[in-house]
């Protein structure tokens, strides 16, 4: 089964000889080989690239081993440039060259050669990017698949669909595997063998025993306002062993490096700046955060939560939470100051959403919690609350528009709705 990508393939094209080096990186199985040496290649092909002008290197062959010397490389490229006419070079897990930037710089100056790469996280960080080519980047994140990408190969009502998606994610491989049992395994295998291994190994951690701990209490407190003293407190009295806060800070940084996870920072509407601490974190893919925790803690309002939170990455937004301070009377008369919490607020150039997420509206007192926030926010921005069932898209009389995560998801442009 061919699962296309329409999204990134766009963004392949279009960034077609644009004079830069482009990096295609993501959690490691997110599908970023797939989308360059099958779909992209595909594409060129049909619009008349002829196959011996798009040199294809998978450096994980062990049969290309000899390719991982950098003057062999080099020099493999360049016997294949025959001619004037253009051509592309694809080079799939690039970290295992040494010095590979000083390979790919080479060709900077080649106006007839177009340089695509990839790499996996033990090495080819997203740090490394914006460093390794000297401004002459252009990178591509790819994600695990969009609900909207997983629906239709899924063989499933939009129900049922989204109910799995929850729970096992969109890894392209998991979703070919047939049984929950297949999944579930897979995941849980990838998350300790695969993701893990590559942090251990690139930064030397020797207690693993804390990382463990770590990938288990922010898997658990997906939405969750924390910060390396707090988590460094729970170590302590939970625990009992002392973990500072500089390991703690480090070892998330290296998770969100990873790809594995993303921060989110906390931004005062109102005051219009950002809140230094506490932050929120949330899993790439909710199938791996369901796998850490063996599966036992599917909570789908929080797995709403981080699901919104990546389609909105998804659609290119930066993301944040939101913070609205407003004045309080007490039953005593005191006016007191208190914060009430925007789940995100997404930025894209001119354009801003502030967004609630809400697993279940069953009353009036529910959907009056949800809008509280946004109903104090002063600006015109589109405010928005995303219901985890169907419902028909309304606007209320404060302006606030309610849709279903079905239709959030799948509609085009469904912010616009």
């Amino acid at each position: 089964m061919i699962i296309n990508r329409p999204t990134y393939l766009q963004k392949l094209i279009s960034s077609r000889h644009n004079g830069m080096i482009k990096i295609v990186t993501g959690v490691r199985r997110c599908g970023k080989s797939f989308l360059l040496s099958d779909l992209y290649a595909e594409w060129l092909k049909s619009q008349g690239v002829e196959d011996d002008h798009i040199i294809n290197i998978n450096l994980e062959d062990r049969r290309n081993k000899y390719l991982r010397d950098p003057d062999v490389l080099l020099g493999y490229i360049d016997s294949k440039i025959t001619d004037k006419k253009d051509y592309y070079v694809m080079i799939d897990e690039i970290q295992h060259v040494p010095e590979f930037e000083d390979v790919l710089n080479s060709y900077l100056h080649i106006k007839n050669v177009d340089v695509y790469v990839t790499g996996s996280n033990a090495r080819f960080l997203s740090k490394d990017v914006i460093t390794t080519f000297r401004g002459r980047g252009y990178e591509i994140k790819v994600h695990p698949l969009s609900f909207s990408e997983y629906y239709p190969v899924s063989g499933l009502s939009m129900t049922n669909a989204l109910n799995h998606y929850l729970l096992f994610g969109g890894l392209p491989q998991v979703v070919l595997l047939d049984t929950d049992e297949q999944k579930s395994e897979f995941l849980k295998s990838l998350m300790e063998h695969t993701y893990k291994k590559d942090i251990v190994d690139r930064y030397k951690i020797r207690n693993t025993e804390v990382l463990d701990e770590l990938l288990n209490v922010l898997a658990s407190s997906i939405g969750g306002l924390t910060n390396p003293t707090k988590l460094a407190n729970s170590f302590e009295s939970v625990k009992h062993e002392k973990v500072g806060n500089k390991t703690i800070s480090s070892y998330i940084e290296y998770l969100c490096d990873s790809f594995i996870m993303e921060r989110a920072s906390r931004y005062d509407i109102k005051g219009k700046k950002y809140i230094e601490s506490p932050f929120k974190y949330y899993f790439i893919d909710e199938g791996l955060r369901n796998a850490r925790l063996n599966f036992r803690q599917p909570e789908f309002n929080h797995l709403l939560e981080n699901l919104i939170y990546n389609e909105l990455r998804i659609m290119g937004f930066n993301v944040d939470v939101g913070v609205v301070p407003i004045q309080r009377r007490t039953e005593d008369d005191r006016r007191v100051r208190v914060q009430l919490e925007v789940d995100f607020v997404c930025n894209l150039g001119s354009k801003r959403y502030y967004i609630q997420s809400a697993y279940r509206m069953p009353d009036e007192e529910k959907f009056r919690q949800e809008e509280a926030s946004l109903r104090n926010i002063d600006d015109s921005f589109k405010k928005i609350i995303i219901v985890g069932e169907e419902t028909p898209i309304i606007r209320t009389e404060a302006g606030t528009t309610i849709m279903s995560i079905y239709d959030f998801l799948l509609k085009e442009n469904s912010l616009e709705q």
